[in-house]
């Protein structure tokens, strides 16, 4: 490990901001930058030493290497974060198109997905717990496992820590459903005040028990029980399919319909942890005409149960 990797290393472990997932990723992130500077040529004696020869060295190798534009932005998050640490946030492109990164595509097929009954049956209980709280409420898995019911449950709502959620992001989820609230109460019965963590267990070995565990069992996509929670909501909030379970897409609805779908996208939107509403394409289809794989079902939390 050089001087430059030694001392983000210490940057990054010293920042306890975010869920343990996002600070590891990031320092992961970071240990990648700087084995890119040092096959470049380049030998930061100091994290402080960034300058921005050294940023349009790395974006130029990374368009060379040919990742994605979604890899592309993730580095440069991490790079503004480490151009911030040491105060010298201007030598980074403020946005991404200044840097040449293209636009992250959207909508890249239907990956809504749940893990039916005969499924959850073959894992362990905590582990059951952890997906269903994923397909009912939309939590990352991060998030599923460390999320303490005596906490968070507000009666008609979820108030979501920021220390379970990634980037820190605190959060709400409503609770509007008697499944979501039986869940609940079953949580509340396993847990006590605790989380799905068992005691005695840390975070990073119980979700590699949980990834071991669940990939044995055949299911292999986690993330899409929170796109199948999104298409759900979807269908609540505006009373039809979204676009990727073959719902109607903007062209085709009329104005107050327009207006539903701008104001239900928001909302899932804040409930999943983004905020932003380009992000709703990836689980709910694009809000305009263009090809789309659909659902043959449309998402119901009884499904789900």
């Amino acid at each position: 490990m050089d001087a430059l990797a030694y001392d983000l290393k210490n940057i990054a472990l010293s920042d306890g901001v975010g869920s343990f997932l996002t600070r590891h990723q990031r320092h992961r992130g970071l240990q990648q930058m700087a084995r890119d500077l040092r096959a470049l040529g380049f030998k930061l004696p100091a994290a402080s030493s960034l300058k921005p020869r050294h940023v349009e060295a790395l974006i130029g190798y990374w368009r060379s290497s040919g990742l994605s534009a979604g890899t592309m932005k993730n580095r440069m998050g991490w790079l503004r974060w480490w151009a911030g640490r040491v105060r010298k946030p201007n030598v980074v492109p403020q946005d991404n198109d200044s840097a040449g990164i293209e636009k992250r595509s959207g909508f890249n097929g239907n990956r809504a997905h749940i893990t039916h009954v005969n499924k959850l049956a073959a894992l362990p209980y905590r582990v059951q717990l952890a997906l269903r709280l994923q397909m009912a409420f939309g939590m990352r898995l991060e998030e599923s496992l460390k999320f303490r019911v005596r906490q968070a449950d507000k009666g008609d709502r979820l108030a979501m820590q920021s220390s379970w959620c990634k980037g820190g992001r605190a959060r709400e989820i409503p609770v509007i459903h008697p499944r979501q609230r039986a869940l609940l109460d079953e949580l509340r019965e396993a847990c006590g005040d605790g989380s799905l963590i068992p005691e005695g267990q840390r975070y990073i070995g119980f979700r590699k028990e949980v990834e071991h565990v669940t990939w044995g069992a055949g299911i292999r996509n986690l993330h899409g029980h929170r796109h199948w929670y999104a298409q759900w909501r979807y269908q609540t909030l505006t009373g039809h399919p979204c676009p990727a379970a073959g719902g109607p897409t903007y062209e085709r609805m009329n104005r107050v319909e327009k207006a539903t779908d701008f104001r239900a996208r928001m909302q899932i939107s804040n409930e999943l942890g983004h905020g932003r509403l380009a992000v709703t394409d990836t689980y709910l289809g694009s809000r305009f005409a263009k090809a789309q794989n659909h659902l043959h079902e449309v998402p119901s939390l009884e499904a789900a149960a």
